[in-house]
């Protein structure tokens, strides 16, 4: 399968980027072509699973650069996040089960108030785009840059 890596230093210290990252209705903002997110009762907790729906408001072609064969290309199309490892402040790990994509978020402390951060992706051949990785942790940078983690 393969594997992509991104790594970028956030304008905002960890512990902000954390509060960001583990409220559930903020996956949409950063993470490429999600609609929405239904977290269960466990919300941010290893097992928990959440319903994720694809962006209604890009259509199929807005999406193709994003993605390859899948399910999110499909405007509105359902499926499950689950939540496989959470370390406080530092790790964040997850599973676009439909998709076969994993994800893996790394956080530490960088020079001043910043957050040097390593995503990591695989996902299966095709699934994704090789700037996929890139592109979500640029997305967060833009949101969490700004100061406003709420």
């Amino acid at each position: 399968m393969p594997r992509y890596v991104a790594e970028r230093t956030l304008l905002a210290p960890v512990e902000d980027v954390w509060a960001f990252l583990v409220e559930p209705y903020h996956l949409p903002d950063w993470w490429p072509g999600l609609g929405g997110v239904q977290p269960d009762r466990r919300g941010v907790a290893p097992g928990a699973r959440w319903t994720i729906l694809g962006s209604s408001a890009l259509s199929e072609e807005s999406l193709r650069p994003i993605f390859g064969p899948g399910m999110f290309r499909r405007p509105g199309a359902a499926g499950t996040l689950l939540v496989l490892d959470v370390v406080r402040g530092r790790r964040l790990a997850f599973q676009l089960v439909n998709e076969n994509i994993t994800a893996e978020l790394d956080l530490s402390p960088a020079d001043g108030d910043r957050t040097a951060v390593t995503l990591t992706v695989e996902a299966a051949w095709g699934a994704v785009r090789r700037s996929y990785a890139k592109d979500a942790l640029g997305r967060l940078y833009d949101l969490v840059q700004t100061g406003d983690t709420t």
